[in-house]
């Protein structure tokens, strides 16, 4: 019999091969005409694996095309494409330039023309046109302030919509009067198609007063140039876009309650919107675990509970980690000599903040085997420096880029 780690990591790895691209894109575009030329766009942490896909079903059918993906995550060549990497979660030089070069691309089309957009998390950052008087300075300043203050990716991306040509359906304009056909690989709680990537082809929800107040609620001191692109509205209606959302959170559970059933467990899915601090994430469902291990009752033994969803640090230390490892580490804390349970958090798209983990896995034993090596967890946790806390015992999950990104999945198992 496994140990419950291993079936942990297992239930994961499986629940994440079922949301890579390259399956979803096959699948739909291969019933899929098109009328005139095909023009590819693909944004995001999985934009060389979708694009690599779509190349495979539609090949000379795609005249040309740009790949943007973050660093470190491009396979390689894709013939009849460029493909470029650039920054995330904050954008920079590269990002500029590889969409400038995109939108070259997609200049002087015909309305029998079509742009196949292929989205997926982290396309905010590594797509990217500032209006004028926006500088990339400006833009990484904004979203950094906005990344520490603990904002949620729907708030940072209505800021950062007002702030570019591109995202909040600008993208879609500046196509006109070509179609979009657009492939989604969903990152966001709900699926909001207009915050999925800031939402480049697909109406804004979003008010100027929505960012304006934004900026105030976190305390944000911007210029006063910046208030006023601020103002700037985004586009309400778009009539030349058709969208599929090809993979979601939603679906990482389902597979992960599938996986842990077959291993035995009986399996629940708690929620897909999880979106409160990660620390407290972690105590609540520390709590959850201490119940079952206690009292056996409504969640009976052996179970799994499963959560998707994308939690939120408010970052007050120096230390290094993710809002994943904060989850696990801050769970460990409660679930301290507690016997068969184990927990754990990751990142879908095998990064977890700016480490080279996607997450964590704890169980009862690991503050005791940081306590063995003189190490305090109260510490790492108040410096938020879960990375090296669960480095020092082994506990840290490393996959290294999946290829997809749909949210974090959180899952609990207890014997």
């Amino acid at each position: 019999m496994n140990s419950i780690r291993e079936d942990a990591l297992y239930i994961a790895d499986e629940a994440i091969k079922a949301v890579l691209p390259e399956n979803a894109v096959v699948s739909a575009l291969q019933s899929k005409k098109f009328e005139g030329n095909v023009v590819l766009v693909a944004i995001g942490k999985a934009a060389w694996r979708m694009a690599a896909a779509a190349k495979e079903v539609l090949g000379d059918r795609i005249s040309r095309g740009v790949v943007i993906t973050k660093y470190q995550h491009s396979l390689g060549k894709i013939k009849g494409l460029e493909v470029y990497e650039a920054g995330h979660p904050v954008p920079d030089e590269n990002t500029l330039k590889a969409t400038e070069i995109a939108l070259e691309l997609v200049k002087n089309l015909s309305e029998k023309d079509t742009v196949l957009f292929l989205v997926s998390g982290g396309g905010s950052a590594l797509f990217e046109s500032l209006r004028e008087g926006v500088t990339l300075d400006d833009l990484a300043d904004i979203t950094q302030k906005l990344l520490n203050s603990g904002a949620n990716i729907v708030e940072i991306n209505t800021v950062r919509k007002h702030l570019s040509k591109v995202k909040g359906g600008g993208f879609a304009r500046l196509v006109q009067p070509a179609k979009v056909f657009s492939l989604v690989l969903s990152d966001v709680l709900g699926d909001r198609l207009d915050s999925i990537a800031s939402g480049p082809a697909y109406p804004d929800s979003s008010t100027s007063e929505e960012a304006i107040n934004i900026v105030k609620k976190y305390g944000l001191n911007i210029p006063e140039r910046i208030k006023r692109v601020l103002m700037l509205e985004t586009p309400k209606t778009i009539d030349n876009v058709e969208t599929k959302i090809i993979g979601s959170v939603g679906k990482v559970c389902e597979v992960a309650v599938k996986k842990a059933e077959e291993l035995g467990y009986k399996a629940t899915i708690l929620t897909t919107t999880l979106d409160c601090e990660a620390k407290e994430a972690g105590a609540f469902l520390a709590a959850i675990a201490r119940e079952i291990s206690d009292f056996n009752s409504t969640f009976k033994r052996p179970c799994a509970i499963v959560l998707g969803g994308e939690t939120v640090v408010h970052v007050k230390g120096s230390g290094k980690g993710g809002r994943n490892q904060e989850l696990a580490l801050s769970a460990a804390k409660g679930i301290k000599g507690l016997k068969g349970v184990a927990i754990l958090s990751v990142g879908t798209d095998g990064t977890d903040g700016p480490t080279d983990a996607a997450g964590g896995i704890v169980d009862g034993t690991t503050v005791v085997r940081l306590k063995e090596k003189g190490l305090d967890i109260d510490s790492f946790l108040d410096n938020n420096d879960a990375y090296h806390a669960l480095q020092a015992i082994g506990d840290l999950i490393v996959t290294g880029p999946t290829g997809t990104n749909v949210n974090d999945l959180i899952l609990m198992l207890v014997r």
